[in-house]
């Protein structure tokens, strides 16, 4: 089967994924740079409908203006000549020393100033060249020691600026939500907003909460040992799948951007499935880092790899859910049962029911077996490829 990605695959890359030079804390770079506009090119080559930047991807961090409008004028060029969009941007508070204690966050009140201006920025920036999402990762909002920092001040200064954030696109009339990406640690020792569900309940206390989602990454729910597929489930539940960020990882050790469907095969396997039948629409991006083992034509591999373990995984996904053993399967799992409401009869007919309770057969019901491991004997073959 031919699984070559086309534009309505919706297949989007970072800047920084294929540009990543391969240093690390350890060791320096193993590739050159590349030119944002060669990055361009080459993923429009592979298939990728779009491409995404950080505001210092794009335009390197103390640029002219002169200068920046030459980059971006390149950049601009490069998009209208292959048809590839920008569905998303974000900004770097993380990279420069100046924001070596957060951004939103820092204790310093002139570098949070400084970080909301240089947001704010980039938002025009990402309007202009037609984004839809903008995604805020708070890499170093957070600390190594519990007097550092007051974490509920903290969360006020992170609420305040999403609040001024919200104010801001919403006086600008621009059509633009946010998307908040949650990670555990590194590179501080502990994050604030680690997880889905942080990201989630921190939205509740917004002045605007319909103007911000979350913006999921693979390998960072599984840094926190969680289950990334159900922390999307959850999202998808709340409404606030905004965007995913989609790589590999190996259980809970640093944030190995993998490419996608290296690492934990199987959950990508219920991740894919769940994407395709739970109603998103966004971005399929990947948010990875070619292996620093990789000159230029790996790195163009592993980018291919990613849309192409994607399409496979699809393509095993929807064969598993039409096999008529699994439709059975699924019904002997009382799958259909999960979705029936618990009390459609109400309250009162709860309470009425002796069925329910007083009638109802305790030992019968715990000697039901739930015929969970042909279920999953079934996904798992179809992962295989040695079923349909």
């Amino acid at each position: 089967m031919n699984y070559r990605p086309t534009r309505e695959d919706k297949f989007s890359f970072g800047l920084w994924t294929v540009g990543w030079q391969g240093r690390d804390p350890f060791g320096d770079a193993t590739r050159a740079p590349l030119d944002p506009a060669d990055s361009v090119r080459h993923l429009a080559e592979l298939g990728a409908y779009g491409v995404t930047f950080h505001d210092d991807d794009l335009i390197p961090f103390g640029t002219s203006e002169t200068e920046r409008d030459g980059h971006v004028k390149r950049f601009r060029q490069a998009l209208d000549a292959t048809g590839l969009v920008v569905p998303m941007a974000t900004t770097n508070l993380f990279t420069h020393p100046v924001f070596k204690d957060g951004a939103f966050t820092a204790n310093d009140r002139d570098v949070r100033r400084y970080a909301l201006r240089k947001t704010i920025r980039n938002i025009d920036l990402a309007v202009e060249l037609g984004a839809r999402t903008y995604v805020a990762w708070g890499g170093r909002e957070g600390a190594e020691s519990g007097a550092a920092k007051d974490v509920r001040d903290a969360l006020e200064r992170m609420k305040e600026a999403f609040d001024l954030l919200g104010a801001y696109v919403t006086e600008q009339g621009y059509d633009l939500r946010f998307a908040i990406e949650p990670k555990p640690n590194e590179p501080r020792g502990d994050i604030l907003l680690p997880t889905v569900g942080h990201a989630l309940a921190f939205i509740e206390r917004l002045e605007r909460p319909e103007l911000y989602g979350v913006n999921p990454e693979v390998g960072h729910e599984q840094m926190a040992g969680l289950n990334f597929p159900h922390a999307i489930a959850q999202a998808l539940w709340a409404g606030k799948l905004f965007h995913i960020d989609l790589n590999g990882q190996n259980g809970i050790k640093y944030d190995q951007d993998l490419r996608f469907g290296a690492g934990d095969l199987r959950g990508a396997f219920w991740l894919v499935d769940l994407l395709e039948r739970g109603g998103y629409d966004g971005p399929r991006h990947f948010d990875f880092k070619p292996p620093r083992t990789e000159d230029h034509s790996g790195v163009w591999a592993s980018a291919a790899g990613c849309m192409r373990n994607y399409l496979i995984l699809r393509d095993r996904a929807a064969a598993f859910r039409a096999d008529p053993d699994v439709v059975e399967a699924l019904r002997a799992a009382r799958l259909p049962e999960l979705a029936r409401p618990t009390a459609e009869d109400g309250l009162a007919g709860l309470l009425a029911d002796r069925g329910a309770f007083e009638a109802f057969d305790v030992e019968g019901a715990a000697a039901r077996g739930m015929a969970f491991e042909r279920l999953d004997q079934l996904a798992t073959e179809h992962l295989l490829g040695v079923r349909g």
